[in-house]
């Protein structure tokens, strides 16, 4: 079977990351605004072509002004930058229905190598649609001073306010 487009049901697809936060505990937040094309054949996903577009200013951490010092040019500079962006470039099986994809991560105006590590959670009819589903769970992490997000402060005890790595948690729900 060939490669086909898959659509992504933002109902059940999110895009979450966690940073630690004075260097004792984490900030969670979600892009809760993002597009995807995927071409796949479910048989064989290493021949797959995935890319995300994430609209910037859809960050949110459950605190706006927080929200707002993000969308910042301290941060992404939304203005400037409104979407983050992912192209795959190679897929390769890690075992059963593991895979590491590798592509371009573009943040700002930085593109850099970034591999998630997917599961496949399988597929299956909707019954609602009759369409054919399948879902997936990917987790990465990237040192966000690669893409230019630079901006910290020193804390008072020793440290820093924001830690430089960014972990990802990707659910995603495709039908075709």
């Amino acid at each position: 079977m060939a490669n086909e487009k898959w659509n992504i049901d933002p109902a059940h697809s999110s895009i979450e990351f966690q940073v630690k936060h004075m260097m004792v505990s984490k900030v969670k937040g979600a892009f809760n605004a993002f597009t995807a094309d995927v071409d796949m054949d479910p048989e064989n996903l290493q021949e797959a072509n995935i890319r995300f577009s994430v609209d910037a200013a859809s960050i949110d951490t459950r605190q706006a002004q927080r929200d707002g010092h993000l969308k910042s040019p301290d941060f992404f500079n939304v203005d400037e930058y409104p979407h983050i962006t992912f192209q795959s470039t190679n897929i390769t099986a890690d075992g059963d229905d593991e895979y590491e994809v590798t592509g371009d991560l573009t943040i700002r105006d930085v593109t850099k190598p970034i591999t998630f590590h997917v599961t496949y959670e399988g597929s299956g009819k909707d019954p609602n649609t009759g369409n054919i589903v399948a879902g997936f769970e990917g987790r990465s992490k990237f040192n966000r001073k690669d893409f230019g997000l630079n901006y910290n402060a020193a804390l008072e005890t020793g440290g820093v306010l924001i830690g430089d790595e960014v972990k990802l948690n990707i659910q995603i729900e495709a039908s075709k």
